[in-house]
């Protein structure tokens, strides 16, 4: 499962994208999930004012369920003037 990162949630993982580890998958059935493994793995995730998810090219809630082969990525809050 890969998530990929934008703005500020690349500059706190470090990575255009990050690879789920593999003992993990099978743990990470929901966004609300993946949400809280991504929170607890990068603790400064949760100090984002937002933080949406989407998967498969729509913003998805927490209940939403996760298949290995989705497309996921994290929107983090958007600023423009």
């Amino acid at each position: 499962m890969t998530v990929l990162l934008f703005g500020v949630t690349r500059d706190i993982v470090g990575a255009e994208a990050l690879e789920m580890p593999v003992d993990k998958v099978g743990s990470i059935r929901t966004v609300g999930d993946l949400r809280s493994y991504l929170q607890d793995t990068f603790p400064s995730l949760k100090n984002l004012s937002s933080l949406l998810v989407a998967v498969n090219n729509s913003y998805a809630e927490d209940d939403i369920k996760l298949d290995n082969f989705d497309e996921i990525a994290l929107i983090p809050p958007v600023s423009g003037g």
